[in-house]
């Protein structure tokens, strides 16, 4: 009895010096460094466990995978990113142009018109298949991991800055040129059977 009696208080000043010893801590601000560091895990023992966010901030790791970010005058709209992505979060619609748009970075001819690049950073579950399949690379995920917002509707990134006036005037430049085309080829295959 006098024994368990003995083990129960030696406990209890164990669990309550522990207690006491985080009580008084965090008079001591936390060193930030990185896991790769040599005294990564002794530190933690010295000061608060916890970081003083957002005045301090994690280090961020070179290969992290955070927010998504589109250059759009590097994207081909090739829709592979849209393909690949496991939970649909990547939504393009793409309109055809009558004539070369340019180029992008790498010299990548553009032919297409984005009408609508949206990301819906809610149903993304930051797997990076995106950014690899991408062939112009103007898709990548950067070292931004705080997007706070107080609507869910707000995490849908819109990157296509095409106003749906401008989208319905290329549709129908297309479309007048497909008119023209076939317009051409009806005639072209009538006059050749007026000649046989």
């Amino acid at each position: 009895m006098g024994s368990t009696l003995l083990k129960g208080f030696t406990t209890a000043w164990k669990g309550l010096t522990l207690t006491l010893k985080h009580f008084f801590a965090p008079n001591k601000k936390r060193e930030m460094q990185r896991v790769s560091s040599d005294n990564y895990f002794t530190k933690l023992s010295e000061g608060t466990n916890t970081i003083q966010y957002p005045a301090q901030e994690l280090p961020v790791p070179e290969v992290g995978r955070y927010q998504l970010d589109v250059e759009m005058d590097d994207c081909i709209v090739c829709d592979l990113c849209a393909k690949v992505c496991p939970v649909d979060c990547i939504t393009i619609e793409s309109i055809k142009a009558t004539e070369a748009i340019g180029q992008t970075s790498d010299g990548t001819v553009k032919r297409l018109y984005a009408a609508q690049f949206d990301i819906d950073m809610a149903k993304c579950m930051y797997c990076g298949l995106c950014t690899i399949v991408c062939p112009t690379e103007c898709i990548v995920m950067t070292n931004q991991y705080d997007k706070t917002v107080f609507e869910l509707s707000d995490l849908v990134y819109e990157f296509a800055d095409m106003s749906p006036e401008d989208a319905q005037e290329k549709r129908e430049l297309f479309e007048k040129q497909q008119a023209e085309k076939a317009a051409a080829k009806a005639a072209a295959m009538q006059a050749k059977g007026g000649q046989a």
